[in-house]
């Protein structure tokens, strides 16, 4: 279940990673803000480079750690994000999604471009049943881009992780949301 890529929208193609987006890509995976709700930490250059080269092989959904796209601004062929689904299950026809996307480019609708663009792939490409997408509840530009997009709630754990990465929060423990979206609750839209 190879994506067939890039995934064009009207503005943005998702594509495989490459070397060359070394730049781009430490623009924001080395902002605090940006990783604050993310399992792992500010990336030096050094480690975004090592991990670039992974990420470069992540395009197959049944792979162990599915695939992963850069989100490419076409008009100035600036990667802008990421897109990824993994957890693919075959007997349950389901998936997990996920998304970072530089702050500087927020504000645009682009997340919400390429979240539809892949959940497009998702279901209609590739026949799944159900998607879904956990965040952090303090991060409320996460979970309203699931609403925008169509998802609903579907569960609010109390204090259920700690993030490792979020060390000036107060109480480390985090409040985490699903959401999640059925095949027969896609619109395309």
């Amino acid at each position: 279940m190879t994506l067939e890529l890039p995934l064009a929208t009207e503005r943005l193609d998702l594509r495989a990673f490459t070397t060359a987006d070394l730049d781009d890509v430490h623009a924001y995976r080395s902002l605090p803000e940006v990783v604050a709700y993310l399992y792992w930490g500010a990336q030096t250059r050094e480690q975004v480079e090592a991990k670039l080269a992974e990420d470069a092989t992540l395009t197959d959904l049944r792979g162990d750690k599915g695939a992963k796209l850069a989100v490419v601004e076409r008009e100035s062929g600036t990667v802008i994000g990421e897109v990824s689904v993994f957890g693919f299950s075959p007997e349950l026809r389901s998936a997990e999604i996920g998304y970072v996307f530089h702050p500087a480019h927020g504000g645009k609708g682009y997340a919400s471009e390429a979240v539809r663009a892949l959940l497009r792939a998702a279901f209609e490409d590739h026949g799944l049943h159900r998607v879904f997408a956990r965040c952090d509840f303090d991060n409320a530009a996460s979970w309203r881009l699931m609403e925008r997009i169509g998802m609903r709630r579907e569960a609010k754990f109390l204090r259920n992780e700690i993030m490792p990465y979020s060390k000036d929060r107060p109480d480390p423990w985090t409040t985490e949301l699903v959401y999640a979206l059925l095949d027969e609750e896609w619109t395309g839209s």
